[in-house]
């Protein structure tokens, strides 16, 4: 694959001394991610937030994007139905392929900003939403060096088998997810909590009482705490 992300939304606020990536979802867009994450935009000081678009074309709705196929591994949308958290498991385990291809791209991109604003891994945050959040979580545990931290809205850790053995680094993480989420089941959050804790990451969560498959003020809220205690201590050492 030779997928390049030449579209993006950049918000830049004082001199930057962090970088925050934010990954959008499945059938989706930067703009739409941009309109949804205002708090951070304006309450993240001396940040670089970048919004990348994928450049893949959604299977579903092409006027919309994704990151990788969802349909070459799960052709019948099974995952939002299937009766077990196993089963819903297996179903993302299948995607490593996509995963993995989205991964060399993103990851490009990712250096190309570090490099343009003279910051390093520790100055990095990504963040994503469902099909970024999963994204997300797999840059952050297979980057060379340690990264400042990584947020995961409505996302749920795959390619888990893959990623036990080849992880590089244990990012702090936090989970953020909503108890009514109708397409990445709430069982996630549990579920991807015990296997990062397995590899070592420090994890925190913020639950949605009543949450639905959306980004929300509250959570933008923890989200804004979680990069601003991590660059405060930093900054401290």
């Amino acid at each position: 694959m030779n997928n390049t992300i030449s579209e993006e939304i950049v918000h830049v606020n004082g001199t930057p001394q962090k970088l925050v990536i934010f990954l959008h979802g499945y059938i989706d867009s930067a703009d739409y991610v941009e309109g949804k994450i205002g708090y951070l935009l304006d309450n993240l000081h001396d940040t670089a937030i970048h919004i990348p678009q994928a450049p893949i074309p959604c299977e579903v709705y092409a006027p919309k994007r994704q990151w990788y196929s969802m349909h070459r591994f799960d052709p019948d949308d099974s995952r939002k139905t299937v009766p077990t958290m196993e089963e819903f498991r297996a179903i993302y385990e299948k995607m490593k392929p996509g995963i993995v291809e989205a991964a060399e791209y993103v990851n490009r991109y990712i250096d190309d900003c570090l490099q343009q604003y003279g910051l390093d891994e520790s100055d990095l945050y990504i963040c994503g939403f469902s099909q970024g959040a999963t994204l997300a979580m797999y840059l952050s545990l297979m980057r060379d060096r340690q990264i400042g931290g990584c947020i995961s809205f409505s996302g749920v850790l795959a390619p888990y088998g893959y990623l036990m053995t080849h992880y590089r680094s244990t990012p702090d993480i936090l989970l953020i997810h909503g108890t009514k989420d109708n397409l990445i089941r709430f069982e996630a959050l549990d579920y991807t909590k015990s296997k990062l804790r397995q590899m070592g990451s420090a994890v925190s969560e913020y639950v949605i009482e009543d949450g639905m498959h959306r980004i929300t003020d509250d959570g933008l809220v923890q989200a804004r705490a979680f990069i601003e205690s991590k660059s405060i201590k930093r900054i401290a050492i």
